[in-house]
Order: C-alpha cells, then sequence, then structure tokens
C-alpha cells in the first residue's frame, strides 16, 4: 500500500508537547486543540511510546479516537531502541501502544530515532525492520518508516538494505540545513534523490524559529507585517519538494490558530523572501545557543530530577536578552519542581537519549556557572 501523497495534510499535529498544567496533560484543551485541527481538513497525528511520560498516547485515545471516527484520521507512533532489553519487549511495547491508543492499527508506524551507535544496533539486533514489515503484511501497520537523527552516510546504508521503508522522518529547518551535527541538508538530498517522502520535525527548532529577538523579527514583519515568524519557518520547509507533512508540537490555541492559517491558505516563499531567511539566519547564528529542542527524553531518566530543557532555555535567554532580569527569575521559580545545574552527576543517561547529540554533562557546568552564583 503505498503513500497518497495528496491525501497528507501540509500540517502534521505533533503530541510531543500538549498543553499541561501540574505536570499533567489539559485533557480539555487538547480536545479543543484536536478539534480546531479536525474541522480545518487536516487529520495527520503524531505521538510516540516516550512521549509525555507515556501519557501522549493515552491522550490520543481520549481526545481523538473515542471522538472521531476510526477511518476519519490518520495516526503514527514510535518504538523506541531505549526501551527494547530482550526480542519479547518489541511485542509487549506494541501490544501496549494498541491498548494505550485503542486502536486496531497504526498508519504510520515508526523506528523512533534511528541513529549511528546504540539505537541503530538495537533496531538491527532484534530484527525491528522485518518485524515490522510482519505487522504490515497482518494489517497492524499501513506504513513503515523511521525517525532518523544520524549520519547521511548511514541513512544511505539503511535506505540501500531496506528498500521497503516507504518514508523518512527528519528534522529541518532554515538553521539546521547546514549545521555539521544535525546535517539536515544532505540528509534532505539523499531522500529527495531517492524520491523518498519526508515528514520534517522540529521546523521552528523548539520554538527558536518562533520565539526571537523583536529586532530579528522586524526583517520579517517588514516584508509580510501580518505573518508571524513561525509562520515563516514553516513556509521555508512547506516550500521544499518532496515534503509530505510538517509536524509541529503545538502547545497552544494561539500555535495551533496560527499554523492552520499558514496552511489553510499556503504560499510558497518567493525569492526575495528566501534571500531575508538567510539574513535572520545569519543573525540568530551569531548569538551563541544551545541547540535544544525541548523534546524531554533528557528528564524522564534523570536521577537528580534536573529540568534540562528549561535549564538551556533559561541559558538561551540570557544570552539574546542580558538585561532581562525575568529570566533569573524564572530560574529561582524552576528549583520548586527541577534540580539545580550544579546537581548533575554526569552519569550520561541524557546524553544518551538526547537526539541533537549535545554534551549535556558539560552545558550544565556552563549553565551552572551562570545560573548558580
Amino acid at each position: 500500500m503505498s503513500i497518497e501523497l495528496g491525501n497528507m495534510p501540509k500540517l502534521g499535529f505533533g503530541l510531543m508537547r500538549l498543553p499541561e498544567e501540574n505536570g499533567r496533560i489539559v485533557h480539555e484543551r487538547v480536545c479543543d486543540m484536536v478539534d480546531r485541527y479536525m474541522k480545518a481538513g487536516m487529520n495527520y497525528f503524531d505521538t510516540a511510546y516516550v512521549y509525555h511520560g507515556g501519557m501522549s498516547e493515552v491522550a490520543a485515545r481520549e481526545a481523538l479516537v473515542k471522538r472521531y471516527p476510526r477511518e476519519s484520521f490518520m495516526l503514527a507512533t514510535k518504538l523506541p531502541a531505549w526501551e527494547i532489553r530482550k526480542k519479547e519487549d518489541i511485542e509487549r511495547i506494541f501490544r501496549e501502544q494498541l491498548e494505550r491508543v485503542g486502536v486496531d492499527y497504526f498508519d504510520f508506524y515508526l523506528l523512533h530515532s534511528v541513529e549511528d551507535g546504540y539505537n541503530y544496533e538495537t533496531y538491527v539486533k532484534y530484527d525491528c525492520f522485518d518485524r515490522c514489515m510482519k505487522r504490515k503484511t497482518e494489517g497492524k501497520i499501513r506504513h513503515f518508516g523511521f525517525s532518523y537523527h544520524g549520519s547521511p552516510d548511514l541513512l544511505k546504508e539503511i535506505l540501500d538494505l531496506h528498500p521497503e521503508v516507504e518514508f523518512v522522518q527528519i528534522q529541518l529547518n532554515y538553521l539546521d540545513m547546514t549545521n555539521p551535527v544535525v546535517r539536515s541538508g544532505e540528509l534532505y538530498d539523499i531522500l529527495a534523490e531517492r524520491h523518498i517522502p519526508m515528514i520534517i520535525m522540529e521546523p521552528v527548532r523548539g520554538g527558536m524559529l518562533a520565539n526571537m529577538p523583536p529586532a530579528v523579527e522586524a526583517k520579517f514583519k517588514e516584508r509580510q507585517p501580518e505573518r508571524s515568524a513561525a509562520s515563516w519557518a514553516f513556509r521555508f520547509v512547506g516550500s521544499l519538494p518532496g515534503v509530505m507533512t510538517i509536524l509541529s508540537g503545538m502547545s497552544t490555541e494561539e500555535q495551533m490558530d496560527d499554523n492552520i492559517r499558514t496552511f489553510s491558505d499556503f504560499e510558497p516563499l518567493a525569492e526575495d523572501e528566501k534571500g531575508i531567511i538567510e539574513d535572520v539566519a545569519a543573525e540568530l547564528l551569531s548569538v551563541p545557543q544551545i541547540g535544544c529542542t525541548d523534546c524531554k527524553y533528557c528528564c524522564d531518566g534523570c536521577p537528580m530530577k534536573i529540568r534540562i530543557p528549561d535549564i538551556f532555555r533559561t541559558v538561551n535567554t540570557m544570552r539574546r536578552f542580558p538585561d532581562d532580569w525575568r529570566s533569573r527569575n524564572f530560574y529561582t521559580g524552576l528549583l520548586d519542581r527541577s534540580g539545580k545545574a550544579s546537581d548533575c552527576i554526569g552519569c550520561g543517561q541524557c546524553e544518551r537519549v538526547c537526539p541533537q547529540h549535545l554534551p549535556i554533562i558539560e552545558l550544565l557546568k556552563e549553565a551552572s556557572e551562570i545560573l548558580d552564583r
């Protein structure tokens, strides 16, 4: 069963950053956001076994599966290598996912965060590619692919070995096209040359391209006063050939409404707008930033309960706005529910699961020098 690109919405609803209150997903708000999205004629939902500590798949059941006919939406979820200790775990996790979400099949099923080293080796060791294809034969999976955070060379190797892969999900935005770690431009070129449909994650780089210094955002406003900074990031990705769906981990109704406006009447970038994006990217890259995308994979296993993404966001904000006192106040309040940056014991759990391959231990030391004075 091939993917009908014409049936795919350009905007996908990523269920990784759902609205929370006191650490719990706010069901009523998620339902409202799902309704707005579906009413706009869009219907691709992306979750994973580990999102929100396992509660994202449950939220999909409550806000989507129980409230809409199964044939009216497409649902994607993922198998995490770091939860596999023995072959039986693969079947257990899949059964749990079906039960959590309350469906008989998944429209899209992905191997989560394939990359050089442990993750890819685990998927190979336990024959995960073949096991997923078996599930497709059984009708439990409609389409099979993987999300990718590895090197271009490994991507080519995997695609050569597994022509059965129908799509690949990659991180891509206008800051990461030439990033020497992420190497989005190279990954995009490989997939485009092979005509493999792409699902795009992190189009606004964890919010960095939606919330920027006013002087930088002014470059966009001068050209298109009514458009948000986020819309420019989405239009950059959406203007690229071969892009099937662009995921947005929307946390607020305002983000949902803005994204729907962008994609309901989608306008590819004009040539002069591409130049504006190049100028904005150069200016943003001139300020050193920690490349955290707030996925929170590092948080669940942290023995010191450090909210690492929040600490990195504080540091990034202080670098952009050094005279703004609110960042330090935010950090003070954060310590009511988080360990300090200096509490890190260097166990390395966070670095093993970070899709951005950040040297988190060293970065926390730097953050402590700034924040724990």
